[in-house]
């Protein structure tokens, strides 16, 4: 069942791609309750004017977050700042979008080091899990509040957690995917991230906190390269209507922007 996207809802990595749109077409959508916290690492730079146009665009409807999911100080900070503005109505929904891919395309193992592992697992995993974990209080809020009027105690509108995932973590899809782009680092925090968010599901499943993965696509942003099939508009138009229908039997789970399930 269908329902529409509301409430208090934050998204990291928001300056461009994905996470630009995916601010954009929230500010569309949703209706005058609800409110977007548009994070970025530097929300008063010069690579977020398209993000501050939104804001000019949606007056009183986006707020811009300075956040860097690799730094803990300044999760907390964030964290505290979308508290002190959510108050007592929680936080309806988390999208962990902010991700990066070392080394850059082709991202060839051979010319893969340490420092990209690294990189990516620190900014990939340990962002998504250090937010989600601080973010918990804030979502448990809004569970508590939104009972379900279908009997289904779990929806992305009450309290819910995506991690913006990728085909490419997929282990049973590795030999069919591998030739196309090897992005080792890319792929391992990927999949490290399936599993954050296996262990998410079943932790917070007690608190009718919904999470589940989301594959994008292949899309045309700086990662995706210029001849992907998917513009970010399509993407995440499709991402947006499978999260409108995700319940209780999608948490844990990986799918794709069209509501397709992919294998572990």
């Amino acid at each position: 069942m269908s329902v529409e996207l509301d409430g208090n809802i934050l998204v990291t990595g928001t300056n461009r791609g994905i996470g630009l749109d995916l601010v954009k077409m929230l500010a569309e959508r949703t209706g005058q309750r609800s409110h977007i916290y548009a994070c970025c690492r530097e929300p008063e730079g010069s690579r977020a004017e398209a993000l501050k146009e939104l804001v000019t665009q949606y007056p009183g409807k986006i707020t811009l977050i300075k956040l860097d999911v690799s730094n803990e100080d300044s999760v907390v900070s964030a964290v505290q700042v979308v508290s002190a503005h959510v108050g007592a109505a929680g936080l309806n929904l988390l999208i962990n979008n902010a991700a990066v891919n070392m080394p850059e395309r082709p991202a060839l193992m051979s010319a893969t080091g340490k420092q990209d592992m690294m990189l990516s697992y620190e900014i990939n995993v340990a962002g998504p899990f250090l937010i989600s974990k601080m973010c918990l209080p804030l979502l448990q809020k809004a569970a508590e509040i939104r009972s379900s009027d279908d009997g289904d105690n779990m929806s992305c509108r009450r309290s819910a957690i995506i991690n913006i995932s990728t085909l490419f973590s997929s282990i049973e899809k590795c030999p069919e995917t591998f030739p196309m782009a090897q992005m080792v680092p890319y792929r391992t925090s990927k999949a490290a991230l399936n599993m954050l968010t296996c262990c998410q599901a079943e932790d917070f499943k007690t608190h009718n906190i919904l999470v589940a993965g989301l594959h994008p696509g292949w899309v045309r942003t700086d990662m995706g390269g210029e001849i992907a099939p998917l513009s970010t508009e399509e993407s995440v138009r499709g991402m947006l209507n499978v999260m409108s229908s995700l319940s209780n039997k999608d948490s844990g789970f990986l799918l794709d922007w069209e509501g397709n399930r992919i294998p572990w």
